[in-house]
């Protein structure tokens, strides 16, 4: 056999090998890629802790207690989230479950009538078709009391799991942590020998790359949350903080996430403002969580996600488009968060491993050292 085509057989060999893993301890993994991604994040504040903490004057902290102190500063981070959202969610849960939807069609009926003589017109839907009825039910379909007292028990429910997962996820995180090889010495060992300084290499390259594209979502949230928080609270909206912050954190899915976003934050703004005249207090309102919103869009696209595909994923925005859509094809709402960077992966991979292949060299130009 060529030594081209037995690279090839090899390769394709060990990811069948790594995707039966996978598959067969699909938990684990999934605490140990999570534990290297916080890893990967918390270095640089780790970095800043080993050069600028000192014991005393002159003796410099280590690294276990530099990992330790990376990872509460993470705790004590996911601990004030908490501390400011969750109260802000339990009270709008709350709310919507005692929301009469009816109270909803009313304080929406002039402009709905107005949209549906429209539709009528141009033949789109009959009259026989329209009742408040259709519209109560239609939103109570979409949010159902039931449906979010039923999560927030759920919630509590899985809170034991939820614990484990947490406490097995920040045990790797640590070693990883305190022990920088730790993951890559775990990889190598899957690996034949011959293809170790080219796995070290891929591993480097993959860290680096990821870490800008987590880190740089980590400020995107942050800034999204800040400028709809400022945006909205300017404006005079209620729930400013916790539409903000949905909003940033929906925002990480591609496409559909601002959308959603959008959505939520209209329908908190009439579900807190019901029972009031529309044309004179609630269009005003909805006109500004619709300015907020496209400001934040703009933003979005044209400054915050450039910088950060440019900085991790280095692929045409086309090319991440189709990605995307192959990734929601396979894995829905799950497959186009991790899109970006599970494609960014296998790029590097490729460019490293099969760049015989003239399709490989056009996919991972843009990765050129």
């Amino acid at each position: 056999m060529k030594p081209e085509n037995r690279r090839i057989v090899i390769i394709l060999i060990s990811l069948l090998i790594f995707g039966s893993v996978v598959y067969f301890f699909s938990d684990i993994v999934t605490y140990v890629i999570i534990a290297w991604v916080i890893s990967m994040v918390g270095q640089p504040l780790m970095n800043i802790f080993l050069k600028y903490i000192r014991i005393g004057k002159k003796i410099k902290i280590g690294r276990t207690l530099a990992a330790m102190l990376t990872l509460l500063s993470f705790i004590l981070g996911l601990s004030l989230l908490f501390w400011i959202f969750v109260p802000l969610i339990i009270e709008q849960a709350n709310n919507l479950s005692s929301v009469q939807y009816n109270q909803i069609y009313e304080t929406l009926q002039e402009p709905i009538n107005l949209f549906n003589e429209r539709l009528i017109k141009l033949g789109v839907i009959s009259a026989d078709q329209l009742s408040s009825e259709n519209f109560t039910s239609q939103i109570s379909e979409w949010f159902k009391p039931s449906f979010i007292s039923d999560f927030v028990s759920n919630i509590f429910g899985i809170a034991g799991n939820l614990l484990i997962s947490i406490f097995s996820i920040l045990f790797i995180a640590f070693f990883f942590l305190k022990e920088s090889n730790l993951f890559t010495n775990f990889i190598l060992a899957l690996v034949p020998d011959e293809y170790e300084t080219d796995t070290v290499e891929v591993i480097n390259d993959i860290s680096y790359m990821l870490r800008k594209y987590f880190g740089g979502i980590l400020g995107q949230i942050t800034i999204i949350t800040c400028l709809v928080t400022l945006m909205l609270t300017i404006f005079g909206i209620k729930n400013a903080v916790l539409i903000a912050f949905f909003a940033a954190i929906i925002n990480v899915i591609p496409y559909v996430g601002p959308i959603i976003g959008a959505l939520f934050g209209i329908f908190i703004t009439v579900s807190g403002n019901l029972n009031v005249e529309f044309y004179a207090v609630l269009l005003p309102m909805l006109i500004k969580v619709v300015i907020t919103f496209g400001t934040m869009q703009l933003l979005d696209n044209f400054v915050l996600q450039p910088f950060i595909f440019s900085k991790s994923a280095k692929a045409h925005p086309l090319e991440i488009f189709i990605v995307i859509l192959i990734a929601a094809k396979l894995g829905g709402i799950k497959g186009m968060i991790i899109a970006i960077p599970a494609y960014t992966v296998i790029r590097v991979i490729a460019r490293e491993f099969l760049n015989q292949f003239k399709i490989v060299q056009r996919m991972t130009k843009s990765l050129a050292k």
